[in-house]
């Protein structure tokens, strides 16, 4: 395991709801904190059946202190699941609204993502990335038959030409560090769409647009080699759309890992349309990382 020297905060947070489903997840969160040294939190959040003025003690208190047996079973899974230090946190739904509250003292975030295809527009794991400041993984289940004690040795990075490419390779390869396993940067280079207008001749001449792409990724690439060197990293520059070039070099990855460029003035609290597209489709599990979280000038 590669040792970080920059700073961490105390913990990760991971979303826990107690479900067989979650499992998988769990055992990500845990890996993930035994892996950096961190405390492992885990956050439930009980649901109150009645309108918000409702008062009930009685049924308040029964609520309450199954939240709390609940989350007891639950930190007894991560001890045997080989976690160090477990601590618990109990509060009212809604969960999103809690994990960004509590996220302040959080490397990252963990939460479990049980379906695949078509997550449910208000889903956690759809909400959280793009509401909180810090980097969230959603964990996929274990039918797809990856997760952190079943996968492959790779990361994949998917990066574009913003500027967070730099955040999100910062978080694939610390990644791959921590886990011993190989660094794949991916970047999709046909996306005219989503290019500022200056770039847009580049889309009439191919050769062009793939030279100047080669060097942005070898722009946001080269520093953090140099700052992680016991790690393989492989370029691979496709002209071809980002979204099916992330889903193929997902194909037997542990994690994909991008960034979140956001719907501008659409709506600043919504994904962007590619990160949304991984958290739905992607065959592996999905770190979704804010741009100011990382930056190679800081470490390089």
């Amino acid at each position: 395991m590669a040792a970080l020297t920059k700073a961490q905060r105390s913990n990760v947070l991971f979303g826990y709801d107690g479900t067989k489903e979650n499992d998988p997840a769990l055992r990500w969160a845990v890996e993930e904190a035994r892996l950096r040294g961190l405390d492992l939190m885990l956050c439930y959040c009980w649901h109150w059946p009645y309108p918000s003025g409702h008062v009930d003690p009685g049924v308040q208190a029964v609520l309450q202190r199954a939240g709390e047996n609940l989350l007891r079973k639950g930190a007894r899974r991560a001890r045997d699941l080989g976690g160090g230090k477990v601590r618990t946190l109990l509060r009212r739904e809604p969960a999103c609204d809690t994990l960004v509250y509590e996220s302040d003292d959080a490397e990252l975030i963990v939460v479990g993502s049980h379906e695949r295809h078509r997550l449910p527009a208000g889903s956690t794991a759809m909400e959280l990335p793009a509401r909180t400041r810090r980097p969230v993984v959603a964990v996929r289940g274990a039918d797809d038959g990856h997760g952190a004690d079943g996968g492959h040795g790779l990361v994949v990075a998917g990066v574009d030409a913003s500027e967070g490419a730099d955040a999100t390779v910062g978080f694939a390869i610390e990644e791959a560090a921590l886990r011993e396993c190989d660094l794949r940067v991916v970047h999709g280079a046909w996306e005219p769409g989503a290019v500022p207008e200056s770039d847009l001749p580049l889309f009439a001449d191919k050769a062009r647009l793939f030279q100047a792409r080669a060097a942005m990724l070898e722009r946001v690439v080269h520093p953090w080699r140099r700052r992680y060197p016991k790690v393989h990293v492989d370029v691979s520059l496709l002209l071809e759309r980002p979204r099916e070039t992330l889903l193929n070099a997902a194909d037997g990855a542990d994690l994909l890992v991008v960034g979140d460029r956001g719907t501008g003035s659409l709506d600043p609290l919504l994904l962007g349309a590619t990160s949304s597209a991984m958290l739905h489709h992607a065959p592996c599990s999905v770190a979704i990382v804010p741009a100011p979280r990382y930056a190679a000038q800081s470490v390089a």
